[in-house]
Parts: structure tokens; C-alpha cells; sequence
């Protein structure tokens, strides 16, 4: 193999593998020597293609993700403050409310347009000096003891370590749930401004997180089989109203959409080992989360961040072996991502099993949250920044 031309190449240039992109140039000497692979070719005028404006993803990033894109100066100039959480199951007893101030934050965390995201992220890699390289989705060809061969399209460069941050996890782990998201927004006739709703129904979970962008409206997330996710989409605007007000309740007011929808399919998939020689695996190329309490983006934050902290001793010497780097980073996060994981895999499928001994027992152990702050204080804290080592 020939001399690496690049310390470190991260293939997908998704959300997280622009932040450990910024967080690594943070400690690089030479940060032009940090190469993002994006898996887009650049717009016809050479600049880097764009995420539409009217992509219709809202993100929810909890208050550890918010700290940490702020120290990168990446935090959009719109967001909706998440302060109080309901946690409710529709036809059966219990429900919960998680506070931000239980713990003495600002916020639980907050809610940012995805192409907003992207944008403001865009621009600081751009003025970070890390190398950006745009073609067709890369991949590793190989690797020996002196590096790694990536390749992008006919291009093929040499690095001292990969790192995998896009795609849809491995196979390692795989669970189906036979549930599909219908995405879309709404807009509420009673809206309480700062609060965010997981509604458990036998279908799924239905998510409504305050809006970025519009006011009086939340982003909606509707987990259920996917012939009824198909029917949903289907749905005139004032039928389609009609459903949601029916699954979600009242509390709200009444609820009206006339946003297009969007179906995506959902499943578990996990690599059980983030590591194998020179290459690491974070974010979706790590894992795929069930959306449930809006983990996956924030799991996947974490992982960069503790590879940048474990790489950035390896980046002053990096002719030396990054192995002991790398297995200090897939310790560090096994029990974060296995309890996150859990959790997400957990509550979809307990509380739609459709057997009312097991609803009613959830239906008891939400109310069992809402009573005692000690019991609620550790899922709520994992929710609000992960387990972090």
C-alpha cells in the first residue's frame, strides 16, 4: 500500500460525520489532511448539492446535542425549545411528564429544521479546512498494517483510518417492527408552546414535537402497520386531520394537516463491534434506531464525539497504530449504545402488543414515572444527554 495521502477519511458527509469532522479539525495540525467523502456529486455550478429547503425532516436534538453543536458554532438560528415531555398511552391508564426543570436545565432539548441543520454545518466544515471530496457513496477496499484503500467512484485514496458514518447500520442486529412513519406537520387550534408529546396507541408510537419553523404547528411522526401507513398517506388533508385528532386526543385542540406526508420504513439494525482494524463505524453506519424519543441522531453525536476525544492524541503522531485508540472508543460506547438501543427496541413493541395485561402494565409503570421523581430521574436523564464516558 502506498503512503496514505490522508490521516483520516470519514465516508458520508450526513450530520455526524460533519461534526467529527469539525471536532477532529479542532486538534489536527493539519486539518486539510481530515478527507469527508460526500456521497453527493457537487451542483452543476461545482458548489456542494444542497438539501432542498422544503426537505421535511425536523430533527429533535437533546440537551447534550445542543451543547455540543454550539461549541461548534453549528447551532441554526431557528429552533424550538422542548422544556416538558408527555408520555401517554391512548385507551389505557398512565401517563408521565418529564421537566426540564427536574434537572435544573433550560431545556430538555430542542427541535431544528433537517436542511437547516445541514446548511449551518456545511459552512463550517467549509471554513475548517478539512478536505471535502464529492462523488458517488465510497467505500473500503481494503486495509494492512499501514493504512486503509477507499475508494469513491473511479477515485481511490490511502488513509491512516476510516470511519463509516452513513448508511442504514450492518446486519449484525436486525429486527423488523412491521411499522412504518408517516412524517408530516400540523398545526394545533390549542398549541402549548415548549411541550412535546409521545403518545403510545396499538398501532405505534405518534410523536408530536413543536415546530421549528411555523408557529402553532408541530412535526408529526405516526408510527403504524404499514398498510395502514399507506392508507394514511392516501388520505385527503381534511381525512387525514381527522385521524390524527382522533388518535392523539384533545390536548391540543383540534389538529389540521395539509403538509405532504412521507412514509419510511423502520427497523433495528447494529453492529455488534464499532471496530475492525483501522476502520471505526458511527452514527447510521453504527446503528439504526426505531425513532421512538428521538435518539438516533443523538447517539449517533455521541459516537463522534468520544472518536474525536479517543483519535486526537493518535492525530499528533499519526504514523503510529491507531488500534488502542480505536478500542478505547468501542469500550467506551458499548454501554451507551446497548441501553439506547434498548430502550428505543423496548417501548414500540410493548406498548403495541395488543394484550391488555402487558398495556395495562406499561399504562402502570408510566403512572409509576409520574409519581416518583427517582424512578423517572435516570430514563429522563439518558434521554436528556445519554450515557457518556
Amino acid at each position: 500500500m502506498t503512503q496514505p495521502a490522508y490521516d483520516i477519511a470519514i465516508l458520508g458527509a450526513g450530520p455526524v460525520g460533519r461534526v467529527l469532522a469539525l471536532l477532529l479539525a479542532r486538534h489536527a495540525a493539519r486539518p486539510e489532511r481530515i478527507a469527508l467523502l460526500a456521497g453527493t456529486p457537487p451542483a452543476p455550478d461545482g458548489s456542494a448539492a444542497a438539501i432542498p429547503a422544503a426537505d421535511p425532516r425536523v430533527l429533535a436534538l437533546n440537551h447534550g446535542s445542543r451543547v455540543l453543536l454550539e461549541s461548534l458554532h453549528a447551532w441554526p438560528g431557528r429552533a424550538a425549545d422542548i422544556r416538558t415531555v408527555h408520555v401517554s398511552q391512548r385507551g389505557r391508564l398512565g401517563s408521565t411528564l418529564i421537566q426540564c426543570n427536574d434537572f435544573q436545565v433550560p431545556r430538555l432539548g430542542s427541535t431544528v429544521s433537517y436542511a437547516e441543520l445541514h446548511a449551518v454545518l456545511l459552512d463550517r466544515v467549509q471554513a475548517s479546512g478539512v478536505t471535502v471530496l464529492h462523488g458517488p457513496p465510497a467505500h473500503v477496499q481494503g486495509q494492512d498494517n499501514r493504512g486503509i484503500t477507499v475508494r469513491q467512484g473511479d477515485a481511490e485514496l490511502h488513509c491512516g483510518v476510516a470511519v463509516l458514518s452513513d448508511g442504514s447500520g450492518a446486519n449484525d442486529l436486525r429486527r423488523e417492527y412491521g411499522q412504518h412513519a408517516v412524517i408530516t406537520s400540523a398545526q394545533a387550534t390549542l398549541p402549548r408552546p415548549g411541550w412535546a408529546w409521545e403518545r403510545f396507541t396499538n398501532e405505534g408510537p405518534l410523536a408530536l414535537l413543536p415546530h421549528p419553523q411555523q408557529a402553532r404547528a408541530y412535526s408529526v411522526v405516526w408510527c403504524s402497520a404499514p398498510a395502514r401507513a399507506a392508507e394514511l398517506a392516501q388520505l385527503d388533508n381534511a381525512a387525514f386531520s381527522a385521524a390524527l385528532s382522533a388518535a392523539f386526543g384533545t390536548r391540543l385542540g383540534r389538529l389540521s394537516s395539509q403538509a405532504p406526508r412521507h412514509i419510511f420504513p423502520l427497523a433495528l439494525n447494529a453492529r455488534r463491534a464499532l471496530t475492525q482494524g483501522r476502520q471505526a463505524a458511527i452514527g447510521n453506519a453504527a446503528q439504526t434506531l426505531h425513532p421512538v424519543a428521538g435518539q438516533g441522531l443523538n447517539l449517533g453525536l455521541r459516537d463522534a464525539a468520544r472518536l474525536a476525544q479517543g483519535l486526537a492524541g493518535w492525530l499528533l503522531d499519526p504514523g503510529t497504530d491507531p488500534g488502542p485508540a480505536l478500542a478505547a472508543f468501542a469500550r467506551a460506547r458499548r454501554a451507551d449504545r446497548w441501553i439506547t438501543a434498548g430502550l428505543t427496541d423496548l417501548m414500540p413493541r410493548a406498548f403495541a402488543t395488543g394484550l391488555a395485561p402487558v398495556e395495562h402494565a406499561c399504562g402502570l409503570g408510566l403512572l409509576a414515572l409520574d409519581l416518583a421523581a427517582p424512578l423517572r430521574a435516570p430514563l429522563a436523564r439518558h434521554l436528556l444527554q445519554g450515557l457518556r464516558a
